[in-house]
């Protein structure tokens, strides 16, 4: 597990998407992609998550208008597609928002994303990542990807960062305008 105190820190939660949101497979046709599947507690998590100031990034190697749909959806403003080098782009953001880059964790599944955990302040990964990820994630969620790992993830920061029981009780008396 790690430590609370690097979870405390994050500013920035970026990830892949393909095994990350979804849980990695590609339902293509001729033209593209036809659909993929997301997870609503993911969804509300990454709403609750931005309501609260952690910033979420999306970034992936592949073209997809469906992804880029789904951070319009959530409110995700930043989404990096057709990235081959996911350090890189950690660098960037961390450049751009003059943040260093241990404020900024990465969800990766795959050894595409090792990189990215090279450069990341803290490392996430689903339950289902392929071992070598698993080995050098700093965090690895119970849940699967597209299947609830984005939400755990999300909900650990928070609770090291003090917020968690606040979203809570805010949720007792009403909706809070998420998307899902």
């Amino acid at each position: 597990m790690v430590d609370e105190k690097k979870l405390a820190q994050l500013k920035i939660l970026a990830m892949d998407v393909d095994g990350v949101l979804t849980d990695g497979s590609l339902n293509l046709s001729k033209d593209g992609e036809i659909f993929k599947r997301f997870d609503a507690k993911d969804g509300l998590g990454m709403s609750i998550a931005q309501r609260q100031g952690l910033e979420i990034v999306f970034i992936t190697g592949r073209l997809s208008p469906i992804a880029k749909r789904r951070a319009q959806e959530l409110g995700v403003k930043t989404v990096f597609e057709q990235a081959k080098d996911k350090a890189a782009v950690l660098q960037q953001l961390s450049a751009e928002r003059k943040i260093s880059l241990e404020n900024i964790g990465y969800i990766g599944d795959d050894l595409i994303d090792l990189p990215a955990f090279a450069v990341a302040g803290v490392s996430f990964a689903p339950g289902d990542s392929a071992a070598d990820v698993i080995k050098r994630a700093d965090y690895v969620a119970t849940h699967q990807g597209g299947k609830g790992a984005v939400r755990e993830i999300i909900e650990a920061i928070l609770k090291a960062q003090g917020l968690w029981e606040a979203v809570v009780n805010s949720y007792l008396t009403a909706g809070q305008g998420d998307k899902q």
